[in-house]
């Protein structure tokens, strides 16, 4: 079933009514399709959820896969009708259980990574970027499979998200809002297509 323009912007509400094999996005009432993942960004997301999942295994936070929506900007009050962005990120950390529905997040996740494509690199490094910056992200990583390296993105005290760290390949990355957490990127680049 093809997507149909709405009358407006797209909401969550449309979002809810896509085909079941549609990975869209929803920006400011805009829509941003997405193409499949390939095999090596499976890998890499795998890795990563891996290894955030065996760390906070007992803990308060907990670790999302792709797809789960994020409705970052919304209030637990409001409709689908009146939710304007939706996204998807790769891999989102939520240490607020209030954020958490049977339908996805609500607010913005604690962390959030992002595995980037040639399709997505500039909507990953602009857009979401900005977007997760807006709604409080606390951490944001950029992972490139082709480059084997990732950024990672602090919130300052002024609410900008401020690089922090580059890490190459066979490096250990700390993660920051995770004390004691640490993700190795030998591991995570490990496999190839």
């Amino acid at each position: 079933m093809p997507l149909s323009q709405p009358e407006e912007a797209y909401t969550y509400e449309d979002y809810l009514n896509f085909p079941e094999d549609t990975r869209a996005e929803i920006v400011n009432g805009e829509i941003y399709l997405m193409s499949s993942p390939s095999l090596r960004h499976q890998e890499i997301c795998g890795e990563l959820y891996r290894q955030l999942a065996n760390f906070l295994e007992g803990k308060k936070c907990r670790v999302f896969l792709a797809p789960l929506a994020v409705r970052l900007f919304a209030q637990k009050k409001d409709t689908p009708r009146e939710v304007d962005t939706v996204v998807e990120p790769d891999i989102s950390v939520v240490c607020d259980k209030n954020k958490i529905t049977s339908e996805g997040l609500i607010g913005a996740p604690d962390m959030t990574i992002e595995v980037i494509s040639p399709s997505s690199r500039r909507y990953d490094r602009m857009t979401k970027f900005q977007l997760y910056q807006l709604a409080g992200v606390r951490e944001y990583w950029i992972v490139d499979p082709l480059g084997e390296w990732a950024q990672v993105f602090l919130r300052s005290e002024n609410g900008q998200l401020t690089l922090v760290e580059d890490y190459g390949k066979e490096d250990i990355a700390k993660v920051n809002i995770l004390p004691g957490c640490f993700i190795d990127l030998g591991k995570v680049f490990a496999g190839r297509e």
